[in-house]
């Protein structure tokens, strides 16, 4: 079946190349003037040899279509002003890797990209227990981060889920101690 896929970066392109060989045709929209700017250019080749990859530039999803599943999608052209509806069994998400972490209060200690620090990376700095924080303790005591928003995780779903239930785990620990 087609399916679409949002996202310029390379975790888009890298989702395009795995999934390309698996559906009927693959829409690719991106919100930008192209993928040279956002993408690495051994994705870009690849892309280009696959024929069932529609490159859609300047584009945006502005509705999905479909009773007890998708079926279809409108994609804007930014540029022209026209809407498109397009066939799709499928829709993927690639859009932004950036820390979204200007809401947290000064009191939780983010690295140089916004990215929450926690365990080893808070110890020392402004750390006042007489304990070392748990490993995905933040740098207030009792608040934990998990997943792609902490500094130097791994940034795939698995670890995330994985580091939510730990994270559940060591809330345990940290209200014993208390």
């Amino acid at each position: 079946e087609e399916v679409a896929l949002v996202g310029g970066g390379n975790s888009a392109g890298q989702a395009v190349v795995f999934l390309a060989p698996k559906v009927k045709r693959l829409h690719l929209v991106v919100r930008g003037e192209g993928l040279e700017a956002s993408m690495s250019r051994y994705l870009i080749d690849q892309l280009a040899t696959r024929p069932n990859i529609r490159v859609l530039t300047r584009s945006e999803v502005t509705a999905a279509h479909g009773d007890t599943s998708l079926e279809a999608i409108d994609v804007h052209n930014t540029e022209t002003g026209e809407t498109t509806r397009i066939e799709s069994g499928g829709l993927f998400i690639f859009i932004g890797a950036d820390a979204e972490t200007t809401w947290l209060p000064p009191e939780i200690a983010l690295d140089p990209d916004g990215y929450v620090l926690t365990g080893p990376d808070v110890a020392g700095k402004s750390w006042e227990l007489d304990r070392d924080p748990y490993s995905l303790e933040a740098s207030a005591p009792g608040g934990f981060a998990a997943g792609d928003v902490r500094a130097n995780s791994v940034k795939r779903v698995a670890s995330a889920v994985g580091e939510g239930a730990m994270a559940i785990q060591l809330i345990h620990g940290c209200l014993e101690y208390r």
